[in-house]
């Protein structure tokens, strides 16, 4: 069974058309042999047109590939309140849900993540209260509305995640999240310049904790755009998946055209 995981596609900052970009994909993933495509986040600035998205590739795609997604902050930004993205009944969703892979031992777990600050540790003299105000006058994800604190918040990922790592111990896990799962792809700077304070919205450094705990095999992530090498830890292989940004201002893809730099960042995995 052949998988296939992207994240970070951002179709309407990087002004793109969906429904070509649709086209070429699906005729991508049926050349490869795909059976289950993995979307973990941030197609779009509205969770609407994510679903409306994956529903729509999923019919283009028919039944030669079946399509799955989570919620990166991006989508979160319009169309859905947390109470949604937490209770949506909705096949295609995988937050805080599982799927055996067909013929195989393996289970992928899907959960859209957050993050708790832990990862800005080189900035200790910061608490809690310092991140948020810096959060809310600089970061996007001031606009989102949730009704707990990012700690809180990340405390209920962290449960359902153990839960669903409990419910897993017989199988090989691939898990997949949005946000950053391990410090190792965190950039540190000597001063204490944006970076450092975007760190702290970045991930959780206790998500990598509990990761390691349960011999994860797979954990794949977008979020952070650099292009970064696979990671090996504790038996645990980390990738990111981000295509990123191509603008004029911001340009992070190496090559010139979306579907080239989709078909690069593409995690195929053939799990057996």
């Amino acid at each position: 069974m052949k998988i296939a995981i992207t994240s970070d596609n951002h179709f309407d900052v990087n002004k793109l058309d969906p429904s070509q970009m649709m086209l070429e994909q699906a005729g991508y993933l049926k050349e490869q042999h795909i059976d289950i495509y993995l979307i973990i986040g941030d197609l779009f600035n509205d969770f609407t047109k994510t679903l409306n998205y994956v529903h729509d590739l999923q019919n283009l795609l028919n039944k030669t590939t079946t399509v799955y997604f989570i919620a990166g902050n991006h989508d979160m930004l319009n169309g859905v309140s947390y109470e949604e993205l937490e209770n949506l009944k909705d096949s295609a969703y995988l937050h805080n849900r599982f799927i055996d892979v067909p013929g195989t031992d393996w289970r992928i777990v899907g959960n859209n993540g957050w993050y708790d600050y832990s990862l800005a540790s080189n900035m200790p003299e910061k608490t809690a209260d310092d991140f948020l105000k810096w959060k809310r006058s600089f970061w996007i994800d001031a606009k989102i509305k949730q009704p707990m604190n990012d700690i809180e918040r990340m405390d209920i990922v962290l449960q359902q995640t153990k839960e669903q790592f409990e419910k897993a111990k017989d199988k090989k896990v691939v898990y997949i999240t949005h946000f950053v799962p391990n410090e190792h792809f965190i950039r540190f700077t000597d001063d204490n310049r944006f970076w450092n304070m975007a760190n702290g919205v970045m991930g959780s450094k206790r998500l990598g904790n509990l990761i390691a705990e349960y011999q994860t095999e797979y954990v794949g992530f977008g979020h952070m755009h650099r292009h970064f090498k696979d990671f090996k830890s504790d038996g645990t292989l980390f990738f990111n998946t981000a295509v990123g940004y191509h603008l004029k201002r911001i340009n992070e893809w190496t090559f010139g055209d979306f579907i080239t730099e989709w078909k690069s960042r593409l995690k195929i995995l053939d799990l057996k």
